[in-house]
């Protein structure tokens, strides 16, 4: 699938959120040259669960596949040289160091609009390139914690609570990858390049924007997170997830009448839909009482029939064999470069019915140093002298 066929992405990208929309890009045909260090970008050393296969860390092969990489050293002269070329003929450059490193290289969005006026110099920060926490660490499980997340997040009676993902990075990367779409998409009726800037902190505030929006315009909130096992602090009852006898069931927006004939609930008749939010916590707890009194397999078929929105809380394994996720082809295997299978997450959207396919799987760092640098000039022995000099690395 080639939908961005001929444009030309350097990443110099780290961590979590750049390298996903990196990998975002290069799954819809982007041509993605990661741009690493000598030792590897930090997410090749580094793994969810300290767990590696066949040498490569997991959060390399989540976030590496479609892309080729190159090593370089950005303190060398040489190395530096070669980028510039590089930068003359793309189309995109992403970065998500600290504000002012790429500056300091000599590799600035004023010093590379310079070689190429139409280039899309794209910047993924913590807090944003300016202001008094431009220079804080910018990390999932900290945004959470400072963006209200955690503190909205978990039961009334409980403790501020972090999602068991990392979302702020990878919304971040959903509105980075979109950002650059937007730009190039500019630049094809002006021919200009721009500065395109996202940050974790405002990635953080815009996954919250319904109940944010609601709280910043007056709706009532005596507690932060939902009362009574509800989910949210803004939901009506019995919304949330509760247990059965066996494991544990979610229910969505629900009326009282259509859960009393689900649940086979006399105490349920005596609610009015308009009771749902005023009387929540009431309902909540006679939900809470009688779906403990049956499995979750009993439950599903009332639910099914009374048409109430539920459904079962499933565990990584269960993904494996949903039938929704597997007629959608959710998980792809392919064989790794370090030549053992690996499972992968796939590009989470469909064009004409298609999905984006594994054209590479996630590489070895400088597996195409050789190839890239040819590409733009460099002769054989040139290259050579390059790697001799450590300006540039290659796969081992």
């Amino acid at each position: 699938m080639n939908l961005l066929d001929g444009v030309k992405i350097l990443s110099f990208n780290h961590y979590l959120a750049g390298p996903l929309a990196a990998q975002t890009l290069a799954d819809l045909g982007a041509d993605v040259i990661a741009v690493e260090p000598i030792e590897g970008a930090f997410q090749r050393n580094w793994a969810v669960a300290n767990h590696f296969v066949a040498g490569d860390s997991v959060n390399h092969l989540a976030t590496g596949r479609n892309k080729r990489s190159i090593a370089v050293d950005l303190k060398h002269p040489d190395g530096i040289a070669a980028v510039k070329k590089l930068v003359a003929a793309s189309d995109v450059v992403m970065e998500n160091f600290r504000p002012g490193t790429m500056a300091k290289l000599g590799l600035g969005y004023d010093t590379l609009k310079a070689i190429n006026p139409g280039l899309i110099y794209a910047v993924a920060t913590g807090f944003g390139s300016e202001g008094p926490y431009k220079d804080r660490p910018g990390q999932d499980l900290l945004l959470q914690a400072m963006s209200g997340l955690a503190m909205r997040t978990g039961r009334a009676d409980g403790e501020p609570t972090a999602v068991g993902a990392v979302i702020v990075d990878q919304h971040a990367a959903s509105l980075y990858a979109m950002s650059i779409l937007a730009a190039l998409f500019a630049r094809t009726k002006t021919g200009k390049g721009r500065l395109v800037e996202v940050n974790l902190y405002q990635a953080a505030i815009d996954l919250q924007v319904e109940p944010l929006t609601a709280w910043l315009n007056g709706a009532p909130s005596p507690t932060p997170r939902g009362p009574a096992g509800i989910a949210a602090w803004f939901s009506p009852g019995p919304y949330g997830v509760h247990a059965t006898a066996d494991g544990h069931m979610a229910i969505s927006m629900a009326a009282p009448k259509a859960l009393a004939v689900a649940l086979d609930s006399a105490e349920l008749e005596q609610f009015g839909e308009a009771d749902s939010f005023s009387k929540r916590e009431e309902i909540t707890r006679i939900v809470v009482i009688r779906l403990k009194q049956k499995s979750t397999a009993d439950w599903l078929p009332s639910l099914e029939a009374a048409k109430i929105w539920h459904a079962p809380v499933q565990d990584y394994r269960d993904l494996v064999s949903d039938p929704q996720l597997n007629h959608l082809g959710v998980f792809k295997t392919a064989e790794s470069a370090g030549g053992v299978p690996i499972r992968m997450v796939a590009h989470p959207a469909r064009y004409d019915g298609q999905t984006p396919e594994v054209r590479l799987v996630p590489q070895r760092l400088g597996a195409q140093t050789r190839e890239v640098l040819g590409e733009i000039g460099y002769g054989a022995a040139e290259i050579e002298a390059m790697i001799a000099g450590k300006a540039v690395g290659v796969a081992r």
